[in-house]
């Protein structure tokens, strides 16, 4: 399973780049505003530059013509910009027409397995399911991530499944079991993923055990 950050944050994103193991980027024009950024496009062409693998940007208009027009312009700022469209009616429609273009599409909003077919069908490069958001209602959101990639693997679809919406190091560990091609995630719990108390009392011990062994060998 690759893992993706899931802010606006540059300095975030240079970090988790230094780490080696964030391989692409999900943003929206509330992750940009949260970090006090007015250029969208900016922020997402800057973003572009750090990650070398897919960016995802969100269209922010409504109806067909608009939406089609928008991602159109999205997609020519980076080679590696994915577009993000609603799992609607309409946004079916602008995937459809986006694939022929060769666009990539991420199909965000995705709360369902009918949904997630669809956007496969009409070639969306990736479908995210919204985990956490699911959780909030009294839904099993992983249980629908593992079904996606269950119908997807029995199908052979090509579309990745990016779960998304993720809160906490556990969501992880279940999207990885669910079979997940993607997570992506804030900072925070990118940093959590990888801290044990264990480890960290480790550390100290071996420490504290080198200090005392030069102690004894300056004797």
């Amino acid at each position: 399973m690759r893992i993706f950050l899931d802010t606006a944050n540059i300095d975030q994103i240079r970090e988790g780049a230094r780490l080696g193991v964030v391989t692409g980027v999900t943003t929206n024009p509330t992750l940009v505003s949260k970090e006090g950024l007015k250029d969208y496009r900016a922020v997402v062409k800057e973003i572009c530059s750090i990650i070398p693998g897919p960016v995802s940007a969100e269209v922010v208009v409504e109806g067909v013509p608009e939406m089609l027009a928008q991602a159109r312009e999205i997609a020519t700022w980076a080679p590696n910009v994915v577009v993000k469209i609603p799992s609607t009616a309409d946004g079916l429609e602008v995937i459809s027409t986006l694939a022929k273009e060769d666009i990539k599409v991420n199909m965000t909003l995705c709360f369902s397995v009918n949904q997630a077919l669809l956007g496969a069908l009409a070639g969306t490069t990736y479908v995210s399911p919204f985990v956490g958001r699911l959780d909030d209602v009294g839904h099993d959101g992983m249980q629908l991530v593992k079904e996606i990639v269950d119908v997807f693997r029995y199908y052979q679809l090509k579309t990745e499944v990016l779960a998304a919406s993720i809160r906490h190091p556990l969501h992880c560990v279940a999207a990885a079991k669910a079979g997940a091609h993607i997570a992506t995630v804030p900072f925070n719990v990118l940093m959590q993923m990888m801290r044990h108390p264990l480890t960290d009392v480790g550390i100290a011990r071996f420490l504290s055990d080198w200090r005392r062994v030069q102690q004894q060998g300056g004797k």
